[in-house]
């Protein structure tokens, strides 16, 4: 992939991390804005266009070597896109019945889990566990009423992005960069397909195309330009750490474009959810909150191969 140089003075007139925040923001509003398709095409329906065009976007702005694939990275690529379109599928999904910021929140446990089983210590199996609680502090079982279905989409997800990070671990150790997440999302988009043709089949109109398009933008296109800024600056972990705030965001982005107000404990919860998530990534495990809607750079050394 050919390298893109970005001169300083179009970033290093603000901090590296408002590059990261303002990533954050553009992939949490891009979620709040899809659940105004839903009437429309339907969750699964909006999902599919979304990682279509984004497969589309993200080719032309990639431009993927497709001439490197070789038989063995075909399994971790079909894995790749697979996670993509089920974890994409099923948040948006549960998007229908709770909160953006509940939402979040769940599927999170699933790099979380992913760190603890990688981690193999002690310590790193906690973070989970505390990510847990503060789950159930945002779902309050007790209080009756709990989605359970909104709540079943959400793990689901969450399995989705557990998966994803470990496929991307593969494919990123074949393909630098997102050579991988650009060969992947046309599966992922096929993989959506199956549940979200049918659903926005008779509905697409040019003001549809012309939303998803809008929420294309908003994830992945711009926040894959401003994450580029970011690590231009930060390190791997400083901007890991800082990704461990998602769940804020999308509580504050929620409580925007879906007026979506958390009680006390909601707000306790995504605060367990968020230290959970920055001692993860401060531990200095591999598995990271780098997700499709949000492609991460990975700066490879030339020398080794292996990330910085």
């Amino acid at each position: 992939m050919a390298t893109v140089t970005i001169p300083p003075r179009l970033y290093g007139w603000a901090p590296p991390w408002t590059w990261a925040v303002l990533a954050m923001v553009s992939i949490q509003t891009g979620s709040a804005v899809a659940v105004s398709l839903f009437a429309l095409v339907g969750p699964a329906g909006t999902a599919w266009m979304r990682l279509s065009f984004g497969a589309l976007i993200l080719i032309l702005m990639v431009r993927p070597q497709w001439s490197a694939v070789r038989a063995r990275h075909v399994p971790g690529l079909l894995g790749l896109g697979v996670a993509t379109g089920v974890m994409t599928t099923a948040f948006l999904t549960a998007l229908q019945t709770l909160p953006l910021g509940t939402a979040v929140a769940i599927e999170f446990l699933g790099p979380l889990t992913v760190a603890a089983i990688t981690g193999r210590t002690l310590r790193a199996g906690l973070w989970p566990l505390l990510a847990l609680g503060g789950v159930v502090l945002m779902t309050q079982p007790w209080a009756g009423g709990v989605e359970i279905v909104g709540i079943g989409f959400a793990l689901l997800a969450a399995m989705g992005w557990g998966s994803y990070i470990w496929f991307s671990q593969k494919v990123g150790d074949s393909f630098s960069g997102v050579q991988g997440l650009a060969m992947s999302l046309p599966v992922a988009a096929l993989v959506a397909s199956v549940f979200g043709a049918p659903q926005a089949w008779g509905n697409i109109s040019w003001v549809v195309i012309i939303a998803a398009l809008g929420i294309t933008l908003l994830t992945p296109v711009i926040p894959f330009s401003l994450e580029m800024l970011a690590l231009k600056q930060m390190n791997k972990r400083a901007f890991g750490t800082l990704m461990a705030s998602g769940p804020a965001i999308a509580l504050v982005m929620g409580l925007i474009f879906l007026a979506q107000v958390p009680n006390a404990l909601e707000i306790l919860g995504i605060a367990l959810v968020i230290v959970a998530g920055v001692a993860t990534q401060r531990s200095g495990g591999r598995a990271d909150f780098a997700r499709p809607a949000s492609p991460r750079i990975a700066v490879r050394r030339k020398s080794g191969g292996g990330e910085e």
